[in-house]
């Protein structure tokens, strides 16, 4: 689990390469809810998701052999590894499955790394790029299990925390769990974490139901940002010990938060950006009286056109 020191070091580390996202506070009025809501646009940050905060602390904190870096991924942090190596001046090969959508296989190849597509899902892609890196020698970069990766992750909460002290809860989207569990190391249980999952690929939630990890079902609208088979282990430690609400939505709930930041803010997000958000406006999780709820949009590549009402 990485440290507040951790997460500090990551900050100061990847500050070169990274954007600071602002915050956007939401009055009653707005949404209908019975407190303000304060939303991390996450969206904003370089490569249009969070994953290069991650992606940074673990090529700047390892050595990387010539043969530059392998990472697996459903397209988003596939992108911020690419971005992170080319930036760095580093190879990078990427391994996408197929539901990979051809916008963010379009941007992962113009940074010149080299695009593998093959698999029906993100855990054939990650066996792909581990029996490469086990030839070429070249380091990993995991989407969500390693811990450099967590810690750079978790310099969103700390952002967060920063810019908006009254928070009481923080929602966040999880996949294979590296977002919540860097975001839960920073705040170290000083609020509640509620974890939202696509009821087609609920990682956590299923994890947590049997006190262990493991494999679920990976399909739906958000399945190419949020399809991890299984959540990692880090992740998964940090909710057992930390604890935490998780929370399932339906893609129609997510199809309508994407339409609801699209019609009130102007805010294109992708189906696994505005998973979080879609647990509150659909009512899966209800703020209890005196919350403060913050949420996370943490990622913007799609096809503006996808969102309807564009």
């Amino acid at each position: 689990m990485p440290t507040q020191d951790d997460i500090r070091a990551a900050a100061g580390r990847i500050a070169p390469h990274v954007r600071r996202t602002p915050v956007i506070r939401l009055a009653p009025a707005e949404t209908g809810l019975d407190a303000p809501l304060t939303l991390k646009l996450e969206q904003l940050q370089v490569t249009g998701s969070f994953k290069p905060r991650g992606a940074f602390n673990r090529l700047l904190s390892a050595r990387v052999p010539a043969a530059g870096v392998v990472a697996a991924s459903g397209g988003n942090h596939g992108l911020a590894v690419a971005h992170a190596a080319q930036v760095l001046k580093m190879k990078a090969e990427i391994f996408v499955p197929e539901i990979t959508p051809e916008a963010k296989r379009a941007r992962i190849a113009a940074t010149g790394a080299t695009l593998t597509v093959g698999g029906t899902a993100y855990d054939q892609a990650r066996q792909a790029s581990e029996a490469r890196a086990a030839e070429t020698g070249a380091l990993i970069v995991h989407a969500y299990d390693q811990e450099e990766v967590l810690a750079g992750q978790g310099t969103v909460g700390l952002e967060f925390e920063e810019d908006a002290p009254e928070l009481t809860h923080v929602l966040v989207a999880a996949g294979g769990g590296g977002l919540y569990g860097g975001i839960a190391s920073w705040y170290d249980g000083r609020i509640e974490m509620v974890i939202v999952e696509p009821d087609e690929c609920p990682t956590l939630f299923v994890a947590g139901m049997a006190s262990q990890p493991m494999d679920v079902p990976s399909g739906g609208i958000a399945a190419d940002s949020l399809g991890a088979r299984r959540v990692g282990t880090l992740a998964f430690e940090i909710m057992m010990r930390q604890g935490g609400r998780c929370v399932v939505v339906k893609d129609d709930a997510i199809r309508g938060a994407q339409r609801w930041l699209w019609d009130r803010l102007r805010i294109v997000a992708e189906p696994g950006g505005a998973t979080a958000l879609a647990a509150i406006l659909s009512g899966a999780w209800a703020p209890p009286k005196g919350a403060l709820a913050g949420v996370v949009v943490c990622g913007a590549n799609c096809d503006p056109g996808s969102v309807a009402g564009t």
